[in-house]
């Protein structure tokens, strides 16, 4: 077991952190490896809460390329000269080889370099070939953040992903492109947060269903699709639409590069039965609201590898409905499963007025991420830097 650990977490809108996942994964995370005995330092933006892990301010990048393209060496020597750390976590997977030169100016580049993959800038289709995230293809960049992508993880000593889905998405793009990743790879999935978890015996809310909508609004989440689900579930009476607007104001070099967030937010407000709600940046209004949803409804994402907020909802004992894509057909149960509004229409029907199918698949949510403690995460992730 490493004695001591530096995790360099990029967060992109640190005047919301609750809305980052990657903030709320390490804020869980770090402390759960300080009970296992490491000594653990993060370079962040913020300072994480638990005063037992060691808080060194880092810049924010102002861009989604910039995070990726743009790493400050001179600051991660710094960082690296003041913990000495045994294992370094490049959180921004693209920044490693940048990592492993400072480590080696610094005289560590024998330690364990990591990455953990809370991204992944392409997904393969039902064919096996790439796809490229739209979101990172302004100025054709696409493929070259793949690029860069896959040379970070070609830098680390060991790379964890989130899920079965990611790992063989990066293998097959990896042996298409080239890049020889050798055993690096390895499936260690995100704690949930304790905050938002309930025990016990779950009955439905009463009174008329709301399903909750906990994602992020960019377009190539699919958000237009779910607009139009969105309208469907409500004029056919399915259930009123509750969306979390989880953002609050972005910064302006993040709206320039992409405003769908706020054009989408104009447009759910004014959908008939679809409420745009805050929670504020507060963790237990967030949980309040969930806490009141029949059940909830997953993004159009065919890219997705792993989503904290369908974790937040299953781990709350509200049932998914979700699109057959990606990691979502790994993790939601069959029968929330669809592939057509209508299908999606039905289920929530079911969910809506069948109260023993209702608690059937509250319960089997909730199980499924009971193995996601921050312990047993932070353990897995000791065990595979052995």
């Amino acid at each position: 077991m490493p004695g001591s650990l530096l995790y360099l977490l990029n967060v992109s809108n640190p005047d919301r952190l609750s809305s980052d996942s990657g903030w709320i994964f390490a804020s869980v995370l770090l402390p759960a490896l300080v009970d296992a005995g490491v000594e653990v330092s993060i370079g962040c933006p913020a300072e994480l809460p638990d005063a037992r892990v060691r808080s060194l301010r880092t810049g924010v990048p102002s861009t989604k390329y910039r995070a990726r393209f743009a790493l400050d060496i001179d600051e991660v020597v710094r960082l690296l000269r003041q913990t000495r750390p045994e294992v370094v976590f490049a959180n921004q997977v693209e920044t490693a080889p940048g990592v492993r030169a400072a480590m080696l100016e610094t005289g560590c580049a024998d330690h364990v370099l990591a990455g953990y993959c809370h991204y992944v800038p392409f997904h393969l289709d039902a064919a096996g070939e790439i796809v490229l995230d739209p979101s990172l293809g302004d100025a054709d960049l696409g493929m070259s953040v793949a690029l860069y992508f896959l040379s970070g993880l070609r830098a680390c000593d060991r790379v964890l992903v989130h899920s079965r889905t990611s790992f063989e998405w990066i293998l097959g793009a990896a042996a298409q492109l080239g890049v020889d990743l050798g055993d690096r790879l390895r499936v260690v999935m995100p704690a949930r947060d304790p905050r938002v978890v309930r025990d016990g015996v779950l009955t439905p809310p009463a009174g008329e269903p709301v399903a909750v909508y906990n994602h992020r609004l960019y377009a190539h989440y699919g958000t237009g699709r779910f607009v139009d689900l969105a309208r469907r579930l409500t004029i056919e009476n399915a259930a009123r639409i509750r969306v979390l607007d989880l953002f609050g104001a972005r910064r302006r070099g993040r709206t320039t590069l992409d405003s769908s967030p706020e054009r989408y937010r104009r447009e759910l407000s004014g959908v008939d039965g679809v409420e745009v709600v805050s929670d504020g940046g507060d963790r237990d209004r967030y949980r309040s609201m969930l806490a009141d949803a029949r059940f909830a409804l997953a993004p159009f994402r065919p890219g997705v590898i792993w989503s904290m907020s369908v974790i937040d909802c299953q781990a709350m004992g509200v049932p998914v409905i979700a699109p057959r894509l990606g990691w979502l057909a790994e993790a939601v149960d069959p029968e929330l499963l669809f592939d057509d509004v209508g299908e999606a229409v039905d289920i929530a029907r079911r969910l809506s007025n069948d109260t023993e199918f209702w608690i059937r698949h509250s319960t089997a949510a909730r199980e499924f991420t009971d193995v996601l403690t921050p312990k047993a995460t932070a353990s897995r992730m000791l065990e595979v830097l052995v």
